[in-house]
C-alpha cells in the first residue's frame, strides 16, 4: 500500500515538498476510530514510548522511594532540549539514588536547544550525558534499578534485567510481541521494537484509559500521563511542539513525537489514542499531522480546535524573517 500525502510545504503558492505518512486512531478495546494509510506495517516509535518504558519507575515503588514528584516523572518519559533545568533535574534524580552522571550509558551530545548549546559554550564546558535528551529516561532506569538492587551495569542491553522489565511492559500494553526479530537499537543504545501503528494506538489508549491493564499498571500509567500534562516543560522544552500541543490544553493532550518522524498520543477524556509515522521522516510534517489530529478530535471545542489548527499550519521564513511559504495539511488529511 502507498501512504496518502498528508502534509504538504509550500513555497509562495507552489507545493515544493509532500510528504506521504499513515495514522492510526483507536479506543481501548480494540475499536478503530480513524485510519489512514498502511496502519499495519511496522514501525519503530523510537522515543514517542518512553511513557510506557517509564511503567517499572512507578510500578517498581522506586519513584515513590526518591520522592519523584510530576517534574522527575515527566523528564523520566522525555527527549528534552538539553536546557539547563532539564540537565539539573536528571542530575537531582540520580543523586537521589546516591549515584552520579557516570553510570548514564545513553551517551553526550550537546543540547538540541541551540541557545543552550551556546550558554554551555560560553561557560567553557562540554556537554555530558545529562544533556542527551534521553537522559531523563536513562536516570528513571537506573532508579528503577537502584531502588531494586539490580546492578544498573550495563542497563541499556537487551536481556539485561531492567530492560526486561521494560519489554513486558511494552508488550502487555501494546499487545504486540517485542522479540529478537523485529529489535534493533535505538540514538541512546536501549533495544527498539518494530510494531504496527494500530498496536501503539491502542496501547495509548490503554494508558489514557487503563482499560485492559491491572489495576496497579493503570494507576501508573495515569500518573505518568497526568505528570506530563502538568510539565510539558520537561517532557521537551521551549519552542518544541510536544510542549507547546499540550499546553495549548492543559491536562487535555498527551503527545510524544519520536524520531525518524513517529507521534504517539493520547485524548484522555475521548478515551483514544494516537499513533502516526512520516515515511520519510520528516519532524516537520508528523508534527502538523499530529496537531491537525487532535484539531479534528477536539472540534467540538472551536476555540481549542482552532488553536491547533494554527499549530498545524506553520510559516515558512526567510533568514530575514519574511514569510515565504508555509507547512499544511493536505484535503486527504483534513477529509475535504
Amino acid at each position: 500500500m502507498t501512504n496518502p500525502v498528508l502534509v504538504e510545504v509550500l513555497r509562495g503558492g507552489l507545493v515544493e515538498s509532500a510528504h506521504r505518512g499513515a495514522l492510526a486512531v483507536f479506543e481501548a478495546g480494540g475499536k478503530s476510530v480513524w485510519e489512514m494509510g498502511d496502519t499495519d506495517h511496522p514501525v519503530f516509535p523510537r522515543s514517542a514510548v518512553k511513557a510506557i518504558q517509564a511503567l517499572p519507575l512507578v510500578e517498581s515503588g522506586a519513584a515513590d522511594a526518591y520522592g519523584f514528584g510530576d517534574r522527575e516523572l515527566a523528564l523520566a518519559c522525555a527527549s528534552h532540549n538539553g536546557e539547563a533545568a532539564h540537565a539539573e533535574l536528571a542530575r537531582s534524580m540520580l543523586a537521589k539514588a546516591g549515584l552520579g552522571e557516570a553510570v548514564l550509558e545513553c551517551g553526550a551530545h550537546w543540547p538540541s536547544r541551540h541557545e543552550a548549546t551556546i550558554a554551555l559554550a560560553r561557560a567553557g564546558k562540554t556537554p555530558s550525558s545529562l544533556h542527551n535528551n534521553c537522559s531523563g529516561k536513562h536516570s528513571g532506569f537506573i532508579c528503577t534499578c537502584a531502588h531494586e538492587g539490580i546492578d544498573p551495569r550495563g542497563y541499556v542491553a537487551a536481556g539485561h534485567k531492567l530492560q526486561e522489565m521494560v519489554r513486558e511492559a511494552m508488550e502487555d500494553v501494546t499487545g504486540a510481541p517485542h522479540s529478537p526479530d523485529n529489535r534493533a537499537t535505538d540514538g541512546c543504545s536501549i533495544p527498539t521494537y518494530a510494531i504496527p501503528l494500530k498496536n501503539l494506538a491502542k496501547g495509548f489508549a490503554k494508558m489514557a484509559t487503563g482499560q485492559g491493564l491491572s489495576s496497579e499498571r493503570a494507576k501508573a500509567a495515569k500518573r505518568l500521563f497526568a505528570a506530563c500534562m502538568a510539565e510539558p516543560f520537561y517532557v521537551a522544552g521551549t519552542g518544541r511542539a510536544d510542549t507547546a500541543l499540550m499546553q495549548a490544553a492543559p491536562g487535555r493532550i498527551f503527545v510524544k513525537i519520536g524520531a525518524e518522524g513517529v507521534y504517539c498520543g493520547a485524548v484522555p477524556e475521548l478515551g483514544l489514542g494516537i499513533a502516526l509515522k512520516c515515511d520519510d521522516g520528516a519532524g516537520r510534517a508528523a508534527e502538523a499531522m499530529i496537531a491537525t489530529v487532535l484539531a479534528k478530535l477536539l472540534r467540538r471545542d472551536e476555540i481549542l480546535s482552532a488553536r491547533l489548527d494554527r499549530l498545524a499550519n506553520q510559516p515558512i521564513t526567510s533568514r530575514i524573517g519574511a514569510e515565504v511559504g508555509s507547512i499544511r495539511p493536505t484535503a486527504a488529511l483534513l477529509g475535504i
